[in-house]
């Protein structure tokens, strides 16, 4: 299988469970939920967001003829004298439409652990090491279990009650940025104060000015 991809990039995680940790991002192209297309945006089942997944002309991006080719990009972006434990997130657009076993096992040969920021709709490979599922809209999950459900908040179609049984180890209510981002944040604040089971994240990425 060949792998399109966005971009490839070093930068630390700024948001959710693994904040603050170094990490390589490999932003896959496509998505199931939206095209990426303004012209598209009125009737995608996601039209909030705020990422930039068409094409393969970020930074390190391009189209991978193999896993083992994918993973070796993956490992250039890794600095050689870094210490602790290499992690790459695994992001997109959707990047279960491409991720599979033999991409995971690349990844983790080449000494990575395999982080998965995904909308919980595909089914998700065996391997991976931190599956983030971010639902969105009423589009139906596959995933319902993982190490963490990051749900943008507010979405008038997915509240939180919905996935509170979910079996995931940590929750997390995350405000939509955009116009009305402050006053998203002050209701994800109240939420989690209301229902201690939910933890705010911050986009911190943003707020320090980082990819």
């Amino acid at each position: 299988m060949s792998y399109t991809v966005k971009e490839i990039f070093y930068t630390l995680q700024g948001e959710g469970g693994q904040t603050g940790r170094a990490a390589v991002f490999c932003r896959f192209a496509g998505c199931n939920l939206w095209s990426g297309r303004e012209s598209d945006r009125a009737d995608a089942a996601c039209r909030f967001c705020d990422t930039d997944f068409v094409g393969t002309d970020g930074p390190g991006g391009g189209r991978f003829a193999s896993a083992a080719a994918l993973a070796q990009a993956v490992r250039d972006c890794w600095p050689a004298a870094a210490g602790g434990i290499p992690l790459v997130v695994c992001t997109g657009g959707e990047p279960l439409l491409q991720l599979d076993a033999a991409a995971v096992d690349a990844l983790r040969v080449a000494g990575f652990q395999v982080a998965v920021e995904t909308n919980g709709t595909q089914p998700a490979p065996p391997g991976i090491d931190w599956l983030c599922v971010s639902p969105k809209s009423t589009a139906p999950l596959q995933l319902t279990a993982g190490d963490e459900l990051k749900l943008v908040y507010p979405q008038a179609d997915a509240p939180p009650e919905r996935f509170a049984g979910l079996a995931f180890r940590h929750f997390f209510l995350q405000a939509m940025d955009g116009p009305d981002g402050a006053a998203h944040l002050q209701q994800a604040l109240a939420y989690c104060l209301a229902h201690p089971q939910w933890r705010l994240s911050l986009q911190t990425h943003k707020l320090i000015g980082i990819p």
